[in-house]
């Protein structure tokens, strides 16, 4: 058994019960429910679901408004993924094609619009305010951390603290929401939804590193690698390696980043 399937064990029913639900989100338009039977079908690990339910459990138990929840981190998830696939001009996510390969940018960028869409309605048809208010400021915080990271890619200058605080908003936000409002759905408790969110915020930076390690590697992780290279996006490993270079190799680092990046052997 895997480390994840073992996490899961605990929410087992409530995933199942959660997939179920996911699955049975339905539209009036033919493309739409084939994109999103396309969507279903490829779906990743539901980590941030799982971490909506794991932190219901902890604070008291899982409601209607935990699954709610779930499903709105979900949603909001799948459209970021959705859009970052044609601002990444990506056309590969999870081994799959992505959308935007399949049906070109213009249908994906509607695609992430109806799931943002469809996840802040899913709140207020429920009247789940708290539940939206929280998400809301995760997709903010996501939004400024995109732009922060491409105003900083254009001058190659970014220090160790601007690159925590732009993955701190760019991932950590989401899955500090998931699990402040996985928390938020079984108690009002706003200094328990708080720590929530400060273990979920530790857990998403640690994640983003991780990844970022990965896109110097050569394993399949399910996306194409050496893609924050192209981006010019200055992520952890690279920033160590321009502080410790000599001169002449940062001097070198530094040119193959501005003049050759879409080079594969370079």
């Amino acid at each position: 058994m895997s480390s994840i399937d073992t996490i899961k064990r605990p929410i087992e029913h409530e995933l199942d019960k959660f997939e179920q639900h996911f699955r049975a989100l339905k539209s009036h338009v033919p493309l739409l429910d084939r994109i999103m039977y396309y969507i279903v079908r490829r779906k990743g690990k539901q980590v941030r679901p799982m971490f909506v339910f794991l932190s219901a459990q902890i604070c008291g138990g899982t409601t209607e408004a935990t699954f709610t929840a779930a499903s709105m981190v979900e949603l909001l998830h799948t459209a970021t993924l959705v859009h970052d696939d044609v601002v990444d001009e990506s056309d590969e996510r999870r081994g799959f094609f992505s959308i935007n390969a399949l049906w070109k940018n213009k249908v994906a960028v509607l695609v992430g619009d109806y799931l943002f869409a469809q996840g802040l309605l899913l709140a207020l048809k429920n009247k789940e305010f708290r539940l939206l208010e929280i998400i809301s400021e995760a997709v903010k915080a996501m939004s400024e951390g995109e732009l922060l990271q491409l105003e900083k890619a254009r001058r190659l200058d970014i220090k160790e603290s601007v690159y925590y605080d732009v993955i701190r908003q760019k991932t950590a936000s989401l899955i500090a929401a998931a699990c402040s409002v996985g928390a938020a759905s079984t108690t009002k408790d706003e200094t328990v939804i708080e720590q929530m969110r400060l273990f979920g915020e530790n857990l998403g930076i640690a994640f983003q590193i991780k990844d970022d390690l990965f896109d110097f590697g050569t394993d399949d992780v399910g996306k194409p690698l050496g893609i924050d290279i192209q981006e010019k996006k200055l992520t952890l490993p690279l920033i160590y390696a321009l502080e410790n270079a000599s001169r002449s190799d940062k001097g070198h680092i530094m040119n193959l980043i501005k003049r050759h990046m879409t080079s594969p052997k370079k």
